[in-house]
């Protein structure tokens, strides 16, 4: 077997920069702790009617938000300057959920429910999250905000690539409301891992190869808390699915190192996009 190429976090890969957010609940009935998914529409070039994580593009603006961060915030020690594109990709993370599911993460201030849903409105008239944060007195905590893992999936066949970074949040008891932006996603829901994959496998949902390996990734962990230890204790290393033969079998591959328990499946199999 060919051992696949990888491109390293620090060098980042010509794509389109996008962030997403793996948000974490504990399960009302107990058990397993859920994940929130959302169902992309079908009219979208990039996954249509693929289940995914919330997110989407950084913006411009933030990554002008994310250099304001770096200049001002004092950094975590002289060794470790905050990283101003790292910053803007927890942005939109944070910008893109609260968009996409009404929910107020990696956020620090006076929060309910009521400002939540204003906030949200102003999002979508204004498309900055800056000036959403001023109005309401809220500041960025980007600590919410946990990095998990790093995909950049090349596909000749797609006319836009995405260098995505997934990101990690706890919602705890997520005692709260969630709605779809009605644009972008037709179905929001919240299912354990597990669960996904179950239903992939009834052919109830659909999972492209990132989010299904991530899928079995996050089913490791019976809570949000083993997910962030295991996050924190491997180094973010940019994913790069490799085609490679193995054994007469075209194989789509992945690292096998970086924390994933599954790093290849049958290439006819896969959903690419």
């Amino acid at each position: 077997m060919t051992e696949p190429s990888q491109t390293d976090a620090a060098s980042p890969p010509k794509g389109i920069p996008a962030a997403t957010i793996i948000i974490f609940r504990d399960c009302p009935e107990g058990g397993d702790p859920q994940i929130l998914m959302t169902v992309r529409s079908r009219t979208m070039a990039f996954a249509g009617g693929m289940a995914v994580f919330p997110g989407g593009r950084v913006d411009p603006a933030d990554l002008s938000l994310g250099e304001q961060v770096a200049s001002e915030a004092p950094a975590p020690g002289p060794d470790k300057p905050i990283d101003p594109v790292e910053a803007a990709h927890q942005i939109a993370a944070i910008r893109e959920t609260l968009e996409e599911t009404g929910l107020a993460l990696g956020l620090s201030g006076d929060i309910d429910a009521g400002k939540a849903a204003a906030a949200r409105a102003m999002l979508e008239e204004r498309n900055e999250l800056a000036p959403v944060l001023e109005h309401f007195g809220w500041h960025l905590d980007l600590a919410q905000i946990t990095p998990f893992a790093r995909w950049y999936p090349k596909n000749e066949r797609l006319p836009r690539v995405y260098d995505t970074r997934f990101y990690l949040a706890d919602l705890g008891t997520g005692a709260v409301d969630v709605s779809i932006d009605n644009s972008e996603n037709t179905h929001l829901f919240w299912t354990s891992a597990k669960g996904a994959l179950e239903a992939a496998e009834r052919g109830e949902i659909k999972l492209i190869f990132p989010t299904r390996r991530n899928l079995e990734r996050l089913a490791l962990f019976a809570s949000y808390a083993e997910a962030r230890a295991q996050a924190e204790s491997i180094p973010v290393r940019t994913i790069v699915p490799q085609i490679v033969d193995e054994g007469g079998r075209t194989m789509l591959t992945i690292l096998e190192d970086a924390g994933y328990p599954v790093t290849s499946e049958l290439l006819e199999s896969a959903h690419r996009f």
